[in-house]
């Protein structure tokens, strides 16, 4: 096959790219220029640093593969930085990771590399394309700690069918051994974990230089009372527990947490923890990447990138599912994605609406 190997320029898609090579694809690496982050001691705080750029290009080069840039900086500031913006402007929590996914490495790069005769694209995501009696499958990793099956769940079948994800079978360290055998000089190059528009890490910070001061009260949920002041709801999440603003503690010294955010009103609501639990998650626009289910389906849902797994009875509705839990899980926030499993086989993805008790 013809592919195009995705190269970060971290370790994960220097192997990825170079267990395609050894497969025995046409392989084409291509580095993406999306939002450039600042490096900081020669190492990059996001993922799309100029020295980046450069380790990519250095991979291809070992691999004795072609290397361009691929500039979707545009494509990137629209469908992910600005939807970003917008989704905590409306007082929701969204996961650019996973709309970068969705909107950039799985559609834009995918759609051009087709455009351009190529069957396939590569990336260093751990998880699993497993093809059997039902066609291509995603699954998650073998290697649980570093499991990425939540952040590719947007993905259509189409889009998996036509994507290799060469580092599901393996394990991190199994990973940089590989890199340091084939003389990868990003074998030991550190992981990136932050936001790769915002480099510190500094997210709230980021988004009042993009949003400005909206001030309004911190409210008490059981009581109505005015607890103190913010400086916009855009700086909160549900199950915020540091930076509430208090004027006073709650009277039976417990901790309190954001429990809702009002953008429209400009008011956020804090509570005891309790009030963070929730058994029934309502979800919109679902995504498949397999056979839908059917009301009554018995799944497991994840809402976090690396959270836990969590039993639930599916029902879905005409413009959506809910989610009937087992047991009660906590700070579950508009905006956030709820991808459903059957076992290790992802099933598809919504946008989580609302929650209860």
């Amino acid at each position: 096959m013809r592919v195009i190997a995705a190269l970060s320029g971290g370790v994960d898609s220097a192997v990825a790219a170079a267990r395609a090579v050894d497969a025995g694809h046409d392989v084409v690496g291509i580095h993406l220029a999306l939002a450039r982050a600042p490096s900081v001691g020669g190492r990059s705080k996001g993922c799309c640093s100029a020295a980046d750029a450069h380790d990519a290009r250095r991979v291809a080069d070992v691999l004795g593969i072609p290397f361009y840039v691929w500039d979707l900086s545009e494509e990137f500031t629209e469908q992910v930085i600005e939807d970003f913006v917008e989704q905590y402007r409306a007082g929701r929590t969204p996961n650019p990771c996973l709309r970068c996914n969705e909107a950039i490495k799985f559609s834009a790069v995918l759609d051009r590399a087709q455009a351009l005769g190529f069957d396939a694209v590569c990336t260093g995501h751990y998880a699993r394309i497993v093809h059997g009696p039902r066609g291509a499958e995603l699954h998650r990793a073998v290697d649980e700690a570093k499991d990425q099956s939540y952040v590719l769940s947007v993905l259509t079948l189409a889009q998996i069918e036509s994507t290799l994800l060469p580092l599901g079978d393996s394990v991190k360290s199994q990973v940089r051994a590989d890199a340091a055998a084939r003389g990868l000089r990003v074998a030991d190059k550190p992981d990136s974990h932050d936001i790769c528009f915002i480099p510190d890490g500094d997210t709230a910070g980021w988004l009042h230089d993009k949003l400005g001061e909206s001030p309004g009260d911190v409210m008490d949920q059981a009581s109505g009372a005015v607890l103190g002041q913010h400086r916009g709801t855009h700086t909160f999440t549900v199950g915020q527990r540091r930076g509430l603003a208090l004027s006073s503690p709650a009277p039976d010294g417990a901790r309190r947490y954001v429990v809702d955010v009002d953008p429209a009103a400009g008011r956020v609501w804090v509570g005891a923890e309790d009030l963070l639990s929730v058994t029934r998650i309502e979800a919109s626009q679902p995504r498949w990447c397999a056979a839908p289910p059917v009301s009554g389906d018995r799944v497991e849902i994840q809402i976090r990138a690396h959270g836990e797994h969590h039993p639930a009875v599916i029902e879905v509705t005409g413009g959506g599912v809910i989610a009937e839990l087992d047991i009660a899980v906590r700070s579950v926030a508009p905006g956030q994605a709820m991808a459903m499993y059957d076992g290790t086989r992802v099933i598809g993805s919504a946008t989580i609406e609302r929650s209860r008790r």
